[in-house]
């Protein structure tokens, strides 16, 4: 039992071999290894199977124009290296002010705000397609103008300019997955669009990274380059598209909500306001994290990108996957209340303990909550909204984020310059237990719905 023999590791399977001192030799294996190599095969290939299956069926049924929009999220978000460096290079390059950069980047969020109503009211006005290609083309045309912008005001101007014309893309892309989507795959192609988007935030942040150790002017001009580039492929590929929504019947079961407008839906205002809630604390990712990481954990530019790219290499191997598996078991409210309470866990770790370990869990677990709660939230805007007022629902969803774009590195920073990041971090938890809340209260039906994926 105990000599070491030749074994076949299953089947059919002959021994490896391996060189040595100028001659192959045989591997061999003890008869107990061989047993475990032979089981850990033959159980190895069904689970895989399982595993791929698992992954076909969460990708598969979707039309083509979704699978494109998705590619011009992919390529427009690689470059997605200005926003999360922006806190960094205000104060580390610029050399502004902590408040200066707070100041800074709540422009940046009014402008974002001003963009999304815009936006939306422009895509019922003019259609999703021709405010996208405006969009991206005079967006990254712009990312190069302002990098030679360093003057304070002369830069916070360059931002709104530049924050009004990239955030009219949202919800004018929101629209046209909504279009272009096939009735039953709904949530399903907005789960493939925010993971196009969140592959490339994976790629965007670590490749800023490495820019930054040259010069953050490469992070404009990056971001810049990719929009443009995105803008032709989409209007190439788009121009002469029709989309699935002509003709379709609308999600809204009442006549009159498929007219009413959204500033009159006050269930759906109520929403908004926790859905910023959510937000200004998510969004601390954005704004105070890398900061956090900085000045605590003296990360450099290059390992900040690394560990917010996680966030995006995780969205992209597990949202479609947990969309699939849960849109028709579990209620959208519960996923999206349990998503707000992540959040705001995830952020609280941070002053339970210290080291690597417990940054990657807290990134973990901020990123499943965004998986739980971003793709169930529009779609609950979507099914309030008809064809004729789709812009203006979803311009104002997007304005909920934009607005919290403005709320979070204002707060954010000002709680960190009067009382630390120990206090952000706690406030980012308990005021994730109300926003949960008032989730179950807005998107908790009276009676049961049927789930539209």
């Amino acid at each position: 039992m105990g000599l070491s023999t030749s074994y076949p590791l299953a089947g059919s399977i002959q021994p490896n071999f391996y060189l040595a001192a100028g001659k192959i030799k045989a591997l061999t294996f003890t008869e107990e290894e061989g047993d475990f190599l032979r089981i850990a095969t033959f159980t190895a290939f069904p689970v895989m199977k399982a595993i791929l299956n698992l992954y076909r069926e969460a990708y598969g049924g979707l039309s083509p124009a979704s699978w494109m929009l998705a590619l011009v999220m992919f390529i427009n978000r690689s470059g997605s290296m200005v926003v999360p460096f922006l806190s960094v290079y205000l104060t580390q390059s610029l050399h502004f002010s902590l408040r200066q950069a707070g100041t800074i980047l709540a422009i940046f969020g009014i402008g974002a705000m001003v963009g999304s109503l815009l936006g939306g009211w422009l895509s019922d006005k003019i259609g999703p397609f021709r405010v996208q290609c405006l969009s991206l083309l005079l967006g990254g045309c712009l990312f190069i103008v302002v990098s030679a912008l360093t003057a304070f005001a002369m830069l916070a101007a360059g931002i709104f300019v530049l924050s009004v014309t990239v955030e009219c893309l949202r919800p004018a892309n929101t629209a046209s997955v909504a279009f272009y989507a096939k009735p039953e795959n709904v949530t399903r192609s907005f789960s493939l669009n925010r993971m196009a988007v969140n592959l490339g935030f994976s790629i965007g942040p670590a490749l800023g990274g490495l820019l930054a150790t040259f010069s953050y002017k490469w992070l404009f001009i990056a971001d810049g380059i990719t929009c443009i580039a995105a803008g032709i492929f989409f209007y190439v590929y788009f121009r002469n598209k029709t989309g699935r929504g002509t003709g379709q019947k609308p999600v809204e079961k009442s006549a009159a909500g498929l007219q009413r407008s959204p500033y009159r839906d006050i269930r759906f205002l109520v929403f908004l306001f926790f859905t910023t809630c959510y937000a200004v604390v998510f969004f601390q990712f954005f704004n105070t994290l890398p900061l956090y990481y900085h000045d605590v954990y003296r990360l450099s530019e290059s390992q900040t990108g690394l560990l917010l790219g996680f966030n995006g290499l995780l969205v992209f191997l597990f949202e479609m996957l947990i969309v699939h598996r849960v849109k028709s078991r579990i209620a959208s409210w519960r996923l999206v209340v349990a998503g707000a309470l992540l959040c705001g866990l995830s952020y609280m770790l941070l002053n339970v303990a210290v080291g690597v370990g417990i940054l990657l869990l807290a990134m973990v677990l901020v990123t499943f909550s965004e998986i739980l709660a971003m793709p169930f939230m529009i779609t609950f805007t979507v099914e309030r909204s008809g064809e004729q007022n789709r812009g203006a629902y979803i311009g104002l969803y997007t304005l909920a984020f934009s607005a919290a774009f403005i709320l979070a590195p204002y707060l954010g920073t000002r709680l960190i310059d009067h009382f630390g990041y120990d206090t952000l971090w706690w406030v980012a938890g308990l005021v994730s237990v109300p926003t949960a809340l008032g989730f179950l209260a807005t998107m908790r039906e009276k009676k049961k719905q049927p789930v539209i994926s």
